[in-house]
């Protein structure tokens, strides 16, 4: 089966969150299922550089306000169509932000130019190929959706996969020419959305389909509490709305075979994780401490994440003998409190304001446990990482982190199941508790590698989520 994915990002070529760790590992993952995946990603410098010995398969004069073409051709394994349009595109640095830290004041015709095309290839576009099921995702896609219905031409069926319902792509109606819908699209059985038009609430309104990246979250984005004001228009799709979890390159993260740590291991051989300790304690000027159990986070510092309740719950951390190491960049604000922190607890607390990529590794496979307090979570990959690490996930008991931790309950103990830690609701005093509790288990060495063991062995690989979207395309074209 042909299926064409659409999306802003794709990891490796660029990435700035989940959505592109899963648009450049479903590809891989659905060759097994019979499934080929070709990507259509915006040409920005990156992605256009990638493609050196590329070919042209389409070209246009004017799309949206200057010359554009399809380029076809396999970068990072990745077997690409990428939409090269100098005018909207090619900008360095982050693919939505310019340099003042703001939107790019045009986000509404570039992205809208990636759904267009989108569109016109789910309509037959190329002569060479016309795949048989679409898949977009988030709001940089999701307007695909209503240019095929107010299009009214055969098409392909589509799907539209919800990242994340917080970031909706929304933009003043006098835009509406500009992006060729017609007039009566504006309404609310369109693309109207709060006096605005709203890319993502056209998608959810006008996919065959839409998914999220876990059954929970699929579940929470249709209360009130959760739905980001969407929550009717998706209560409405009924059985068109369903999760599926998102799963980690098990290659890249592998302990067993992970050349950015010291020290290689598996579930047999969990000793062996002690040097990663000590090289991580060494990176974050924390004391040599071999009993202290050390807390990580690997996180935007956010309020989103539950940065701030880290920070309220530290006393706590602190008192229970523990350590923390903070991988992340985010609010100004909350930067410049963990780098505070650090400071007042020199050899307990250490922070690293930024991303790397080696060091993350490194935390995964050196730290006891690593707390996910996020206040909503589509799915998380960090806690993925963590279970296939044997690093002990305390998470906020939300989204795709209820579905993929198990609870250490007494009963889930008493099972020898648990995997992690979980607390709800989402608030410092429980967070505290859950420090506390997983504390406590960490003074129980045997109960504390069965945990780990646990979590090693859990799958949490792209197998059973491309099986199950190979499923739904089949589902869809019948």
């Amino acid at each position: 089966m042909e299926v064409l994915s659409v999306a802003s990002e794709a990891y490796p070529l660029v990435k700035t969150g989940g959505l592109a760790d899963v648009a450049g590992a479903l590809p891989a993952a659905l060759r097994t299922e019979g499934v080929r995946l070709r990507t259509l990603l915006p040409g920005y410098p990156a992605v256009t550089a990638s493609l050196a010995d590329g070919e042209t398969l389409w070209r246009a004069a004017d799309l949206f306000g200057g010359a554009a073409t399809i380029v076809a051709g396999t970068a990072a394994g990745l077997e690409l169509l990428v939409l090269d349009a100098p005018h909207l595109f090619a900008r360095s640095g982050n693919p939505y932000l310019g340099p003042d830290g703001r939107d790019w004041p045009d986000n509404a015709l570039r992205f809208a130019a990636l759904a267009r095309v989108g569109a016109w290839l789910a309509q037959g576009l190329l002569a060479s190929w016309h795949p048989a099921c679409v898949h977009a995702h988030d709001w940089q896609a999701a307007l695909l959706a209503a240019y095929l219905h107010y299009d009214g031409t055969a098409h392909s069926p589509c799907v539209l996969t919800v990242h994340n319902l917080a970031f909706q792509g929304v933009f003043p109606p006098s835009l509406l020419p500009a992006l060729g819908l017609p007039a009566a699209s504006f309404a609310l059985i369109g693309v109207e959305y709060f006096g605005n038009i709203g890319f993502l609430k056209a998608g959810l309104l006008f996919a065959d389909r839409i998914t999220t990246v876990s059954p929970t979250y699929a579940a929470e984005i249709r209360t009130p509490a959760d739905g980001m004001a969407l929550d009717g228009l998706l209560r409405g799709r009924g059985a068109a709305v369903s999760g599926i979890l998102n799963g980690i390159d098990c290659e890249v993260w592998n302990p067993a075979g992970d050349k950015l740590l010291p020290a290689r291991y598996d579930e047999t051989r969990l000793a062996a994780r002690g040097a990663n300790r000590q090289a991580l304690q060494a990176r974050f000027a924390l004391a040599a401490d071999g009993t202290a159990p050390l807390f990580a986070v690997i996180s935007r510092l956010t309020l989103q994440k539950g940065m701030d309740l880290v920070l309220e719950a530290l006393a706590v951390l602190l008192a229970e003998g523990g350590q923390l190491a903070v991988l992340g960049t985010g609010d100004g604000a909350m930067e410049q409190a963990f780098r505070d922190a650090a400071r007042r607890h020199p050899g307990r607390v250490g922070c690293v304001i930024g991303y790397d990529e080696a060091v993350a590794h490194l935390m995964q496979g050196g730290a006891d446990a690593l707390l996910v307090p996020s206040r909503f979570e589509p799915c998380g990959l960090t806690q993925l990482c963590a279970l296939r690490y044997g690093t002990v996930p305390v998470v906020a008991r939300v989204g795709g982190l209820a579905d993929t931790v198990i609870d250490a309950s007494p009963v889930a103990l008493a099972a020898g199941v648990a995997t992690g830690v979980q607390f709800a609701p989402v608030a410092t005093e429980m967070l505290e508790e859950a420090i506390r509790r997983a504390a406590a288990l960490h003074r129980a060495p045997a109960e504390w590698r069965r945990m780990q063991r646990n979590g090693m062995a859990t799958d949490v690989s792209w197998r059973d989520p491309a099986r199950r979207y190979a499923s739904l395309y089949r589902e869809l074209t019948g």
